[in-house]
């Protein structure tokens, strides 16, 4: 069995299906999403459609993503976020006037239910973004820094690499868990498209949500699968700003 770990997806349902038939996905492989299902391209919906059915024939771990939150505050408060609109959300709410009220209720569950952070048994953690504490996630003050965090991508890729992980000026953070992976923060940033990794954190976003492909990666091999540009799928389409 693989455990295959899915970067920020951000409505690019074509890219996802094109990504699961370049890397073979079968119902043998655990699948772990980073979290941004929506907010990008057009297919916010039928995304979080196929999620949801995948849940019925895979092993699956959703992760809880800053733009799925904020996409459950306006569907199910209907409370408006202009900022949000800005950055993705805009095409997430064109989306959701298609959907019929059984749609919408079920995406309110599917939201309600993601996980802030997922720790496997061989001490490996999952989450969107980062935690701050420095005992770990299982002190985290905040919640929202699971998935709103920029610092610990920040401070993985400003160490310096011979810094010994016994040293006592090495990173409290980093030392409790084997691997951290992660999205929130594209790697096109960096001018890269592959997930990268600094220190034990591999960031998996490789900014399918602009003009970057949409990535999985296969924990244990490290075998990297991409889909196209996940924007040549929607040609007439702006995507995030």
């Amino acid at each position: 069995m693989r455990t295959l770990v899915i970067g920020d997806i951000h409505s690019g349902l074509k890219a996802l299906k094109q990504l699961f038939e370049r890397a073979d996905v079968s119902t043998s492989d655990k699948l772990i999403f980073l979290g941004d299902y929506v907010d990008g391209w057009s297919d916010a919906v039928a995304t979080v459609d196929f999620l949801i059915n995948l849940k019925n024939t895979h092993d699956c771990i959703f992760l809880r993503g800053n733009h799925d939150e904020l996409c459950y505050d306006w569907l199910a408060g209907e409370k408006d976020n202009p900022i949000w609109r800005q950055h993705g959300g805009s095409a997430t709410m064109a989306s959701y006037e298609k959907a019929d009220a059984m749609t919408k209720k079920s995406h309110i569950f599917f939201y309600e239910g993601l996980h802030n952070y997922y720790l496997d048994t061989r001490n490996r953690l999952f989450l969107h973004a980062g935690f701050t504490n420095l005992k770990g996630v299982d002190f985290e003050y905040f919640q929202k820094t699971f998935y709103w965090d920029r610092t610990l991508w920040e401070l993985a890729l400003s160490l310096n690499p011979d810094l010994d992980v016994n040293d006592p000026w090495y990173p409290k953070r980093l030392t409790h868990y084997k691997e951290i992976y992660i999205g929130h923060t594209p790697v096109t940033r960096m001018g890269k498209t592959t997930p990268q990794q600094a220190a034990n954190v591999w960031n998996v976003d490789t900014g399918a949500a602009f003009k970057g492909p949409l990535s999985l990666i296969d924990i244990d091999s490290k075998q990297v699968w991409q889909s196209e540009p996940a924007h040549t799928f929607y040609p007439n389409e702006k995507g995030r700003n």
